[in-house]
């Protein structure tokens, strides 16, 4: 038996695609047997699954599991929450990997895979590979078994373990997604007062997108601080991976600012240390991690490639604009937004300040939002490299960790594909107006230079 999937769902970090047309329940069956294959080839027996709250989740699931039980694997159900909730149950239960089954932030119709295997994440080249055992019936067969265990306790338990934060204020926006039953319960454990809206799983996202990067999203989230006159609101993304935030305010505090309060509890514990950001960041990141004493690392997007580079370095720390970020100061080394949320709280309570004095401090620069242009699959890496040749004959200060990252007197831009879309992607950052406008000129000229035009910009 073999099984083609459609190309556009084996993506660089994960399996996702829009169900019933790229995703189906014939995928799921297919994933489970070749994923049960490859872990039989490592030795893996045991394999913890997980669900997010989207409607077709408990579907995919189900036939997920019957793949891995026929390919000779035992799993072990964890039930409906969070994806760090299930990178969690890795360490925690006697497994050897573990799947999620999540559409993580994308709209409803969405759904998909996040793959563990070992200790790591399964990317990149592994799950072209998973594609090419599946289209090969390269499977392995068996009569693996299932059972059922609670891990959300444990998990709640542990998200609390050692916290030293004080009594603050705070709101809570879990989007309907699937980490609002592990929020209710972890407001129960920690002190202060808490307010919680839209907790309740619900798969359509009736109240808004569950992507707490998108600023519109936060709408909620800075009325509830507002009315309460809360010293901070917190959300979450439609699986827990990915964290928002809003100071007293209601100003956002986007990835890389979270990052910079995280920093300090982080690097006086580990003096020295490499904190990690990726190439979307701003300076002032880079800049007060070398201020702090650590040494700051400039590394690609995208959250299976920040985890291994973590590894490679032993940094404590890291995370991404997208606002996955990484403790493994005290924690495993994976994003978890639920996590990330104590540990602001506890940052916040050793600074001595509130998180809207801490805003007030934060060098302040003018950016632009992530700025998307549509270009052909098979040309978007070829721009790039285009670019980067031009910058380099003019003798341009660049950075090509993950695209070309441009350096000049008025600030920095970014240029580089996406892994898994047909865009491009460009940011600009500068001390002020006119200097972001002098940068955001030279991202039209080299785009124009390699035929893109401005027009097709979508965020």
């Amino acid at each position: 038996m073999t099984h083609r999937f459609n190309p556009t769902i084996l993506r660089e970090y994960d399996i996702r695609g829009i169900v019933g047309s790229t995703l189906t329940e014939g995928d799921a069956y297919a994933l489970g047997r070749s994923f049960a294959a490859l872990a039989s080839d490592e030795d893996a027996r045991r394999i913890a699954v997980g669900r997010d709250g989207r409607t077709h989740s408990g579907m995919l699931e189900a036939a997920l599991v019957r793949g891995l039980t026929e390919g000779g694997i035992d799993v072990v159900l964890t039930g409906m929450g969070p994806s760090p909730m299930l990178y969690f149950a890795t360490h925690h239960l006697d497994v050897d990997g573990g799947i999620q089954v999540t559409g993580s932030h994308n709209p409803a119709d969405y759904n998909g895979f996040k793959l563990l295997l070992n200790g790591r994440s399964v990317f990149g080249a592994e799950i072209q590979a998973l594609g090419r055992r599946s289209a090969a019936g390269d499977w392995t067969d068996g009569s693996g078994e299932t059972e059922e265990v609670h891990v959300r306790e444990a998990y709640v338990d542990r998200l609390v373990e050692g916290f030293s934060g004080k009594d603050f204020r705070v709101g809570w926006d879990a989007g309907n997604g699937a980490a609002g039953p592990v929020l209710d319960e972890l407001i129960q454990r920690l002190p202060g007062q808490h307010y919680a809206i839209f907790t309740t799983v619900d798969g359509r996202f009736p109240n808004h997108h569950p992507d707490p990067t998108v600023e519109k999203n936060l709408d909620h989230l800075k009325a509830l601080v507002a009315d309460k006159q809360l010293d901070f609101g917190i959300a979450f993304d439609g699986d827990g991976d990915r964290i928002g935030a809003v100071d007293g305010k209601g100003r956002v505090i986007w990835g890389d600012q979270l990052l910079m309060i995280l920093a300090v509890p982080v690097l006086e514990a580990n003096p020295g240390a490499t904190l990690i950001a990726d190439v979307k960041a701003s300076q002032a990141f880079f800049d007060r991690v070398a201020e702090l004493g650590g040494k700051p690392l400039m590394w690609k997007t995208g959250h299976s490639l920040i985890k291994s580079k973590m590894k490679e370095t032993g940094s404590p720390l890291a995370g991404e604009m997208s606002g996955h970020i990484f403790f493994k100061h005290r924690w495993y080394g994976f994003d978890d937004a639920l996590y990330a949320a104590v540990r602001l709280i506890e940052a916040v309570s050793v600074s001595g300040k509130s998180l809207t004095d801490i805003m007030d401090s934060m060098p302040v620069t003018k950016a632009t939002p992530e700025l998307r242009f549509q270009v052909e699959e098979v040309r978007k890496f070829a721009i790039v490299e285009e670019v980067r040749e031009r910058l380099a004959s003019d003798g341009a200060k660049v950075d090509a960790t993950d695209g070309v990252r441009v350096s000049t007197p008025d600030g920095w831009w970014l240029l580089r594909a996406s892994n898994t879309q047909d865009v491009l992607v460009a940011r600009a950052e500068a001390a002020d107006e006119t200097g972001l406008g002098r940068l955001v000129a030279q991202i039209d000229d080299q785009l124009a230079k390699s035929g893109v035009e401005r027009t097709e910009a979508v965020h």
